[in-house]
C-alpha cells in the first residue's frame, strides 16, 4: 500500500539533522522485522548518506522522492523546506507493514547534477538501488487471490448461524 512521510527540512533543520530523521524513520520501521534488524537499515542509510545530504541540500528530495519498500511497505519520503517548512506537520511515526518484510530496498532519486553521486552511493550498499522502484501493491482481490471479504463469514455473523 503506498503511503508517504514528509520530513522538515531547511531551515528548521539542516540536511545532516534531515537525513538523521529520515534514516530514524527507514530504521525503526524495518526494527520490527524478524528478519531484519535496525542495524541492517542504518548500514544502508549510512552508505547513502553523503549523497542523501545533497539530495535533501539541493531540495531535490522536495520534489522527488525517495522510495523504501519492506514487504507491504511502499513509502515515499519526501522533505519541505524553505517558508513551507516553518509550519509543516510530519510523521515520523513506524510505516506499518514491514513486520513481514523478507526483503526492504531504499530506491533513491537521481536527479541531474547528482546522477553520478547518487549511483556511487547506491553501488556502495546492496539494499540501495537507483533503479525506478516498484509500483505499490494493491490490496485487492486480483492482487492477492482473495477476496478483502469473507462473505460466508460475514452471512454467519449476521444471520448468526
Amino acid at each position: 500500500m503506498l503511503r508517504s512521510r514528509t520530513i522538515v527540512a531547511a531551515p528548521v533543520r539542516s540536511a545532516s539533522t534531515t537525513w538523521k530523521v529520515i534514516t530514524d524513520l527507514v530504521a525503526d520501521t524495518i526494527a520490527v522485522s524478524g528478519s531484519f534488524t535496525r542495524r541492517e537499515a542504518e548500514a544502508a542509510m549510512l552508505a547513502a548518506a553523503p549523497a542523501g545530504r545533497m539530495l535533501i541540500a539541493g531540495g531535490h528530495l522536495d520534489r522527488h522522492p525517495l522510495v523504501f519498500v519492506a514487504g507491504a511497505v511502499h513509502c515515499e519520503i519526501t522533505t519541505v523546506s524553505g517558508t513551507e517548512a516553518l509550519n509543516a506537520d510530519e510523521n515520523p511515526n513506524v510505516i506499518p507493514g514491514a513486520a513481514t518484510a523478507t526483503t526492504f530496498t531504499i530506491f533513491l532519486p537521481s536527479p541531474e547534477p547528482l546522477a553520478k553521486v547518487v549511483a556511487e552511493a547506491a553501488a556502495g550498499h546492496a539494499r540501495l538501488s537507483v533503479e525506478a522502484p516498484p509500483a505499490p501493491q494493491q490490496r485487492t482481490a486480483a492482487a492477492t487471490g482473495t477476496p478483502l471479504v469473507d462473505t460466508d463469514a460475514l452471512r454467519g455473523a449476521v444471520t448468526g448461524r
